[in-house]
């Protein structure tokens, strides 16, 4: 009896644990899929790579790859307007200030953090010492130069913030040029327009947009609405193409380490630029950011991250925050419980201006190449370091090497040159992968604190009104004693001269009620 009874306890415990298995793969499988093929693509891009594929052969093995990109790039332009409409739109004009002021005073500091974290990081480290000899020649690299002045690029920012024209920002941007006047010697800035989405313009104009249709009040219902439907239905879409990212990322990691050069000189040369830069952004992402989001909220964050992890893995195979926006909002919302109306509004800001993970290697690669050229930084150069870097991060453009085009932006600032910009590019595949990471992560718990935020005014709100039902029910019945006595003065012939006097107390009850 006593053997049936504890094999039947056995099958009753095997039988629970086999439910709750299934329960924890069916919750997780993208999650897992999606781990799974980064480690699938390293291993296929290592296999690969000793087969001596021709340039045609590369560009067919990362063609399943190049279509899921494709496919995130397609979902940004209608996920960004109108996620941003619809949140801006349903949020009280007055919490959206304070909203967005936290948000803007939280990007501001994580990124300055960021900023010192690399320029510290730089100096201890000294990636450049040492490495006087080494030039692009070496590794068989091309040199990149930037003819463009710092006040151009600030002037640029400008420009893409209000485009001429709606529909050519969605896939051109304002990059100013030099061009002759008059005569070879003069040369003249223009803001000419370049082939790339113009994020930073569309954003700012969908959110006054939002704002404008909220001050319509019923008029702008039916088109609150129609972006309503319209954002619901994106998100349809992000579902669907989330399920095909593992098998993706397989062909889009492997087909980077297949076009990899000469690795071990790149990281022979480069390792102690590379070693900083990672080091910064695992400072950074794993106890700066943490640390913010529980000073905020007062909760554990890595159990906020865990539910994370797919736009995590998104964010280290494609190297673009714009490209992991559409997996990061569906995740934010679904696994963390974040609003709609917050999340939809600060995700795509934050996707377009936050780059805590730029500003850390932007910092790193400035001091790289001052010490390169055996420069030493005084302390104004090195205040203006983290001040451009801040600044330019809100204008690096949130795809695959979008950073590099900013260093140039500091090396100018601090009068460095420009040509040993494509020692960066070399092993811009390495750092730009843990550079998005820490990049989207800054955005999930920025988002993550300004939900607790909003919470917590909601609860202080609601008390306030709980507070004044209360009251108002008191003097609701306070009110009426008073008319009461005063209709039966009424009635008596000696108050009848009174009759002015209590002609008011039906407008003090309509007031108050």
């Amino acid at each position: 009896v006593i053997a049936t009874k504890s094999s039947g306890d056995i099958a009753v415990i095997m039988t629970l644990l086999r439910e709750k298995l299934v329960g924890f793969l069916r919750r997780n499988l993208l999650v897992i899929m999606t781990v799974s093929g980064v480690v699938v693509g390293v291993g296929l891009g290592m296999g690969v790579r000793n087969m001596s594929l021709t340039k045609a052969q590369m560009t067919y093995f990362a063609f399943p790859g190049e279509m899921l990109l494709r496919m995130l790039k397609m979902i940004i332009l209608p996920l960004v307007v109108c996620s941003l409409v619809s949140g801006a739109a349903s949020l009280d004009t007055r919490s959206l200030g304070k909203l967005g002021g936290i948000a803007v005073a939280y990007f501001l500091v994580t990124t300055l953090i960021a900023s010192g974290i690399g320029v510290a990081l730089a100096f201890i480290v000294k990636p450049g010492v040492g490495a006087g000899a080494l030039n692009t020649n070496s590794l068989g690299l091309e040199s990149v130069s930037s003819d463009k002045e710092t006040t151009d690029s600030f002037l640029d920012l400008a420009r893409n913030l209000f485009p001429s024209n709606l529909v050519a920002a969605a896939f051109r941007s304002v990059s100013a040029s030099l061009h002759p006047l008059c005569s070879p010697c003069s040369w003249v800035p223009f803001g000419t327009e370049n082939d790339g989405m113009n994020i930073l313009g569309l954003v700012l104009f969908a959110m006054v947009f939002g704002v404008a249709l909220r001050k319509l009040g019923d008029e702008g219902e039916e088109l609150i609405r129609f972006f309503n439907a319209f954002n619901e239905a994106t998100m349809v879409l992000v579902s669907w193409i989330m399920w095909y990212i593992p098998f993706g990322i397989v062909f889009l990691v492997g087909s980077k380490i297949v076009e990899m050069e000469d690795v071990v000189l790149l990281v022979t040369s480069l390792g102690k630029y590379i070693f900083a830069s990672i080091l910064g952004h695992i400072i950074h992402g794993g106890i700066v950011l943490p640390l913010i989001y529980f000073g905020f909220t007062r909760k554990n964050p890595f159990s906020f991250l865990s539910g994370l992890i797919t736009p995590f893995t998104t964010a280290f195979a494609t190297c673009s925050s714009s490209a992991t926006l559409p997996s990061m909002i569906k995740c934010v919302e679904e696994n963390n419980g974040v609003d709609k109306r917050i999340s939809r509004f600060i995700l795509p800001i934050g996707a377009t201006v936050n780059m805590d993970g730029a500003a850390i290697f932007q910092c790193v690669a400035a001091v790289f190449i001052a010490q390169l050229n055996n420069t030493e930084l005084n302390a104004g150069q090195i205040f203006t370091i983290l001040v451009t870097a801040t600044a330019s991060s809100v204008g690096a453009a949130g795809i695959p090497a979008g950073g590099i085009i900013t260093i140039a932006i500091i090396l100018e600032a601090i009068g460095l040159p420009t040509n040993d910009l494509s020692l960066m590019l070399a092993v811009d595949w390495i750092v730009d992968r843990t550079t998005t990471v820490v990049n989207v992560e800054g955005d999930a718990l920025g988002a993550g604190i300004l939900h607790h935020i909003n919470q917590q005014e909601m609860k202080k709100q609601q008390q306030q009104q709980d507070e004044m039902d209360k009251g108002g029910e008191l003097s609701e019945v306070r009110v009426e004693t008073v008319a009461n006595i005063q209709a039966q003065e009424e009635t008596s012939p000696l108050v009848m001269h009174k009759t002015n006097a209590s002609e008011a107390v039906p407008e003090a009850i309509e007031s108050v009620l």
